[in-house]
């Protein structure tokens, strides 16, 4: 079972930018895609952002222009660039990784947003 370990959170202001990172266990090309998710309190966990093995993305409409979703395969990470943030990013951002019917997620990550 391959782990994922997500870093790069914390606190930024409204306008500001972040990068998270994702580091995988596992050779990231052996996943079917690899994506960033979050949760709000008292919020459903969304889909933010998506890249499948062969580099096709998929972003949430409230995240394009501003979110970047990329991968390094050399050191098995993907990362999310996350500028022009709001306050209404102020998630726990997850990483997930799927193979087949397998799901691996990551622990989570704090992303606050606020003045």
């Amino acid at each position: 079972q391959a782990q994922l370990v997500e870093s790069g959170g914390g606190l930024v202001q409204p306008g500001g930018s972040l990068r998270l990172s994702c580091s995988s266990s596992a050779n990231i090309f052996f996943f079917n895609d690899m994506g960033w998710f979050r949760q709000a309190p008292g919020k459903e966990r969304e889909l933010v952002a998506t890249i499948n093995v062969g580099g096709v993305t998929n972003y949430v409409d409230s995240v394009k222009g501003r979110f970047t979703i990329s991968r390094n395969g050399a050191v098995n990470t993907i990362y999310l660039q996350m500028n022009n943030l709001k306050p209404e990013d102020t998630a726990v951002y997850y990483c997930r990784a799927r193979v087949m019917s397998r799901t691996t997620w990551g622990q989570g990550i704090q992303v606050i947003v606020s003045s």
